[in-house]
């Protein structure tokens, strides 16, 4: 990363620019690529759901990498944090309906517009300062600005979510600085990548920590808390039987899949933090 920074110099802010909006797609697109994945899309199919697939998750990631670039340049040149909070505002709500015309009216990254568009903008603002912690905390800082500029209310599901079952969600998370990220999923990437498990394990690992430890939105707003009681169990249940590589980890796996396609419910809260992970551990210095 340092020497590709260094190499950047010359042209930032649309290098810089550049090379975060490639790592942001690229780790949307290493989540959905992800297989065997409980309840969410992957290589084999749809998961839990009925109107998604990893082509159109990979077309919707390439049709945001615009929105993505014009946050991390916004990052880049924009020094006042309220105006720079109410631009990325208006640019992920531009490359929101870019989305929804590239898929066809489909939510295929609503989440993650949110997240990995504050975490890149937040990476643009510093580029000597790339530790996921740092670029995480700026992140929380914008997070906790009011974009005056902002619909009051959305009705978008997450939203409802969050006030009938009093969580956090996306928007907690971005502002107590990515707990999730920082406290699970990275350390869960780092020891299983230590342990020597290959990088397909490590980050269904990885993942499955996140989902055992998050109220997660789209579980809560498909099937209420019975279902997200029952997702965080399952997924405890794989990594305490070793993990998605063991034996008795894949087998409680597969037996965890199939809990969520009869739940009918898919943790995308946590493959969006799992993708903000991997954005993280990418640019890193």
């Amino acid at each position: 990363m340092a020497a590709v920074l260094e190499q950047c110099q010359p042209l930032a802010p649309t290098a810089l620019a550049n090379y975060l909006a490639d790592a942001v797609v690229t780790a949307l697109i290493d989540e959905v690529t992800l297989t065997p994945k409980p309840g969410l899309v992957d290589m084999r199919g749809r998961g839990a759901h009925r109107d998604l697939n990893w082509d159109l998750m990979c077309h919707s990631a390439w049709a945001l990498h615009p929105t993505f670039h014009a946050m991390a340049s916004a990052g880049r040149n924009i020094a006042d944090p309220q105006q720079l909070r109410e631009q990325i505002g208006l640019i992920g709500r531009q490359g929101e309906a870019a989305m929804m015309a590239a898929t066809g009216g489909v939510n295929t990254h609503r989440g993650a517009i949110w997240a990995l568009g504050l975490l890149v903008t937040a990476a643009a603002q510093d580029h000597n300062a790339l530790t996921p912690t740092a670029v995480a905390t700026r992140a929380a800082a914008l997070a906790w600005r009011r974009d005056r500029f902002a619909p009051t209310v959305t009705g978008n599901k997450g939203e409802l979510a969050c006030r009938q079952y009093s969580v956090g969600g996306a928007r907690g998370q971005a502002q107590a600085r990515f707990p999730h990220v920082i406290w699970v999923g990275l350390p869960w990437l780092e020891h299983c990548r230590a342990r020597g498990d290959d990088e397909n394990t490590a980050r269904l690992n990885s993942l499955l920590a996140v989902v055992a430890n998050l109220d997660d939105t789209c579980v809560l707003s498909r099937g209420g808390q019975a279902a997200l009681t029952a997702v965080q169990s399952g997924a405890l249940r794989v990594l305490t039987a070793g993990g998605a590589a063991s034996s008795h980890g894949k087998s409680a796996l597969q037996q965890f899949e199939q809990e969520l396609l009869s739940l009918h419910v898919s943790p995308g809260g946590a493959a969006d933090l799992l993708a903000a992970t991997l954005f993280l551990d990418r640019i890193r210095t």
